[in-house]
């Protein structure tokens, strides 16, 4: 029996006026998708906990299995373990995003945050930038190292691994001020690193040249999701299976990491839009034929247009995911001589209308080659609400999946 999961990353969404009402799944031509989930098992699942933030780190423990009320430290300690950096027991990782604030306004706390990303700045011109971070703002037991895009890890002996940030895609549009880390609160440190570093930043060679080019410049650092040195039960002891990831988000390939799977870094993926997706459709069915019983594969597209409010990309990046990578992985299972089965749902919503990832169930299907179900007409928000099959813990999934 082959396994295999699909994640487009913050797919499910809400009905959209500049759709005519409908979602992006309800809009998206994917007609690879809909045929399996005619046919599939099909419902609802909740993968993050009422009482935890609804995160990719989150969301994407749940659904390899391992519950984040248990298992979640922290996304950036994941991403540290996927650059291979070693943390040790005092060294807490803290998310650093190069994100781009608005420039008219005196005070730093006046500030707006414009946008999360820095117009998904490149991996080249990041590096640059982490490096003049580190050079002016030198401190024994702190680094920030470079990682893919806006993406990076700041490691900090000693620092508080349980502070409260705010997440910079929750705030697009907001002034900053009252998201900032607060002195009182044991911020201060945290606080003073991002307003230096925008000192740094804003008028850097790399900034100015990209102003130059039309786009926005990555001119402050901001830190959130902090975390010690993480760990998880192997997953091959935990299910009897060789397992693949293959994501270009240093978060997923970290858990894979840490859980002892194969992790398959694909050229040209890049967690936006403009990703490889036949790369990772092709990478899919080499690790099928070398060996790999289940194989996980996470697209980031579909999240990045919802925070961006790219409302016409996220539809076309569903449809991209579907044609690009779900079809030429379904032909190559039913030629291969096994059973199969395919699991293909996002890990939490990313509604166009708020940018930012939202608490609510989402929608998936359960294909078993060896038999058919009464499944949805379409794979939408709705249909799969409709089903009324609701799978409350999203971390218990797997086991309807998984033939032990």
């Amino acid at each position: 029996m082959k396994y295999f999961v699909l994640i487009p990353d913050g797919m499910a969404d809400r009905p959209c006026p500049g759709l005519g009402g409908k979602t992006p799944m309800e809009a998206a031509v994917k007609p690879n998708m809909d045929t399996l989930a005619k046919v599939s098992i099909g419902g609802t699942a909740m993968n993050v906990p009422a009482h935890m933030v609804p995160e990719s780190d989150t969301a994407n423990l749940a659904i390899l299995s391992y519950d984040p009320a248990i298992y979640s430290k922290g996304r950036s300690p994941l991403e540290a373990v996927s650059m291979g950096l070693t943390l040790g027991d005092n060294d807490t990782a803290i998310r650093c995003n190069l994100v781009t604030l608005s420039e008219e306004e005196a005070n730093y706390e006046d500030r707006h945050m414009l946008d999360h990303s820095a117009d998904e700045i490149s991996t080249a011109e990041a590096d640059e930038l982490v490096k003049a971070l580190n050079e002016a703002l030198p401190m024994a037991g702190r680094k920030l190292y470079t990682g893919v895009s806006y993406r990076h890890c700041l490691v900090w002996d000693g620092a508080d691994d349980r502070y409260n940030f705010d997440r910079p895609h929750d705030i697009i549009g907001q002034r900053i001020g009252d998201h900032l880390p607060k002195a009182e609160n044991g911020g201060a440190e945290f606080l003073a690193f991002m307003k230096a570093g925008y000192d740094v930043l804003n008028h850097h060679p790399v900034n100015e040249e990209r102003r130059h080019r039309g786009l926005r410049p990555a001119n402050s650092p901001w830190l959130w999701s902090p975390g010690k040195k993480p760990a998880l039960p192997s997953f091959k002891e935990k299910w009897g299976l060789n397992g693949t990831i293959i994501s270009a988000v240093d978060l997923i390939k970290g858990i894979g990491l840490c859980a002892g799977m194969n992790v398959v870094n694909v050229d040209g993926a890049t967690g936006n839009y403009h990703t490889n997706y036949t790369g990772k459709a092709d990478a899919t069915i080499a690790a099928f034929k070398d060996g790999s019983d289940f194989v996980y594969v996470h697209v980031e597209a579909p999240d990045e247009c919802g925070h961006r409010g790219e409302l016409d990309v996220k539809v076309k990046a569903i449809e991209k995911i579907d044609t690009l990578i779900l079809a030429p992985v379904l032909e190559y299972l039913k030629t291969c001589g096994e059973d199969f089965k395919i699991l293909v749902l996002p890990d939490h919503p990313t509604p166009i209308e708020i940018r930012t990832h939202s608490h609510e169930a989402v929608p998936f299907f359960l294909y078993d080659s060896r038999k058919t179900a009464d499944g949805m007409p379409v794979f939408t928000e709705a249909n799969a609400e409709a089903m009324q099959n609701y799978i409350a813990d999203g971390s218990t999934l797997l086991s309807l999946m998984i033939e032990k």
